[in-house]
């Protein structure tokens, strides 16, 4: 294989990567937030606030003659139920593992389980370059999500929820991806999918301590996460998904932690090391290889007739 992707295979690559580097200024933004917070109350104003933010951009986006959700109901309805257990699941379990540990059982079984069920469902061989790909990627943020991590007691129920929450995550873009292929547009999918999880999640927002919303850095810190990480982060990565097949779309996700790393040097005074530099550089070799997989895999669709 030699030289890059074409234009039109490289776009949605670029919209994926562009989506992965907004989701990974969330943990950034919520340390530059105010004290008080909560993991489950910070998720749940995030998701409310992301899924409104969506669903004005599919009124503002809808096709000519409207859109014929009828058909679309359960798989919209089974992906915001998936959101919702990814939301619940990765809070609630680095919590209890702690978040190096939980990164990394997060990271490392993203990609994995997502080619199982692409061979299991699709029948179709992952690509060597796509293999390679992913385990310099899952190897480089390993190395960026343990580079302070202390030993401790591994907490199994912890592990569990997270896991829970990555199969969530892998579900909802399995059932993402199934509505774009049916003939839904990009922003009704993520809009429908993202309003039904929020609307499973609501109760958390009476139920968690939410007093930092009073002021002005935890407004700011709100509105971000709402409408930077989920409003346009997944429109481009509703967008990205109509062309790309899961596992490569889940394996490019992994810029996000390179994004976080970059930030919190930048902003947050954090340290690398010589590990987290090793991490760096073989998430953007791995980032690369997943790109240039993509550029010769026939699973790029053209866009659904409507």
């Amino acid at each position: 294989m030699s030289g890059p992707p074409p234009a039109r295979h490289a776009a949605p690559v670029l919209a994926i990567l562009s989506a992965a580097a907004l989701f990974g200024t969330t943990g950034t933004s919520q340390a530059l937030g105010p004290a008080g917070t909560t993991p489950l109350g910070v998720g749940a104003v995030r998701l409310t606030l992301g899924a409104l933010a969506l669903l004005a951009m599919a009124w503002l986006n809808r096709p000519e003659g409207g859109r014929r959700w009828r058909a679309h109901v359960p798989t919209l309805l089974l992906g915001g139920l998936a959101v919702a257990v990814y939301q619940l699941g990765w809070f609630a379990g680095l919590r209890r593992t702690g978040v190096a540990l939980g990164t990394v059982v997060g990271i490392g079984s993203g990609p994995v389980l997502a080619g199982l069920i692409h061979l299991a469902l699709r029948r179709q061989a992952l690509s060597g370059a796509w293999l390679a790909g992913t385990a310099a990627t899952v190897a480089g943020a390993a190395l960026l999500a343990l580079r302070g991590a202390a030993d401790g007691a591994v907490d199994g129920l912890g592990l569990l929820l997270v896991l829970v929450a990555v199969a969530g995550y892998v579900a909802y873009v399995e059932l993402a991806q199934r509505a774009l292929g049916r003939g839904l547009d990009p922003a009704g999918t993520m809009a429908g999918m993202f309003a039904a999880g929020a609307l499973l999640l609501l109760p958390l927002l009476w139920l968690e301590p939410l007093g930092w919303l009073a002021t002005g850095r935890g407004v700011a810190m709100a509105l971000h996460l709402g409408l930077v990480t989920i409003g346009v982060a997944y429109s481009l990565y509703g967008w990205g998904l109509r062309f790309l097949p899961v596992p490569t779309v889940i394996t490019l996700t992994l810029a996000e932690p390179l994004t976080a790393a970059v930030l919190g040097t930048a902003l947050l005074g954090e340290r690398l090391g010589a590990a987290g530099w090793l991490g760096a550089a073989l998430i953007a070799a791995g980032l690369l290889l997943a790109a240039r997989s993509t550029a010769s895999s026939r699973r790029l669709r053209p866009e659904p007739q409507r």
